[in-house]
């Protein structure tokens, strides 16, 4: 080309050029400004947890034993008593002096250590070998908390497993499984279980309390209540993936502060809607933020 024509070219090259950059900025702006589309909703990972599996029992408390105390002969009359209700003795320890009817005096001795639960004794009344006892002693201050619990349940329990039992007046105190029942009430289909009672504190027989029994745990995949939509459809949970809603179908186990246990649908990782909500739907595009840790 001669060198004249690439010189008169030029300037129109440039213009085009410049033109067409011009044209093309206002999109490309347009592109680097466009908000990301859907909603933007909370999210978090499902991670694995472990429940522990726990058996609930209400019932009463009352001595796992009790020793009743009478004079070992008929005709006497109560001279002296030493305690009283709601005193802890020892085994040997003197009760009470009573009068022979010939004269003289004997006493009346704990047969065992623990806590008088109940007392009759008093100066001038009467006592006999088959009269009503002058004294019960919760032996060795040892208490059970007494429950029944449906069938389903009973076959869960085992001896030695170890509980925590809120009593009312007595606060929280540990336990343990001592004994099982062997039959079931034929009406409630309920059977009894005793659980041992550890504590230092004054109880109160007939009080009522609650124990939570653990017997075992379960570790899987988890999600926040939150998390969990129950409908006609069954219980789902709703998961993002490529920025879209899926419904997921769930199957849930055991729950703990505030978490549940997902037994299936759902895998480790899969990034959940932290409070799922009847506003989304299936397919619906989405802006996925992460919960920070404190989000329940």
């Amino acid at each position: 080309m001669p060198a004249f024509a690439a010189r008169n070219l030029a300037p129109t090259l440039t213009a085009l050029i410049a033109a067409g950059l011009l044209s093309l900025s206002p999109v490309l702006a347009a592109d680097d400004e466009a908000p990301a589309k859907g909603a933007a909703v909370t999210v978090l990972k499902a991670a694995k947890s472990c429940f522990a599996n726990i058996v609930e029992v209400s019932g009463t408390i009352i001595p796992r034993e009790e020793n009743q105390v009478r004079p070992e002969r008929m005709g006497l009359k109560v001279a002296e008593v030493m305690v009283d209700a709601g005193d802890s003795v020892t085994a040997g320890q003197v009760l009470a002096r009573l009068t022979l009817p010939e004269g003289g005096q004997i006493t009346v001795q704990a047969p065992v250590g623990g806590v008088i639960s109940a007392s009759t004794a008093s100066v001038g009344a009467m006592a006999s070998s088959k009269g009503e006892a002058l004294f019960s002693i919760i032996a060795r201050g040892e208490f059970d908390l007494v429950g029944m619990v449906p069938t389903r349940d009973i076959q869960k329990l085992a001896v030695n497993q170890t509980a925590r039992i809120k009593i009312i007046g007595a606060g929280e105190v540990d336990g343990k499984v001592r004994r099982l029942s062997t039959t079931v009430e034929p009406n409630s289909q309920l059977a009894q279980v005793f659980l041992g009672v550890t504590t230092n504190r004054r109880l109160l027989v007939n009080s009522s309390g609650r124990a939570q029994i653990k017997t075992g745990q379960s570790c899987g995949v988890s999600v926040p209540l939150t998390a969990i939509l129950y409908g006609s459809a069954g219980t789902v949970v709703q998961v993002v993936r490529r920025a879209r809603v899926e419904t997921r179908r769930v199957e849930t186990g055991l729950m703990s502060a505030g978490q549940v246990e997902i037994t299936s649908g759902l895998q480790e990782g899969d990034i959940v809607v932290a409070r799922a909500g009847a506003l989304l739907r299936e397919g619906d595009p989405v802006r996925a933020v992460t919960a920070s840790a404190d989000v329940k």
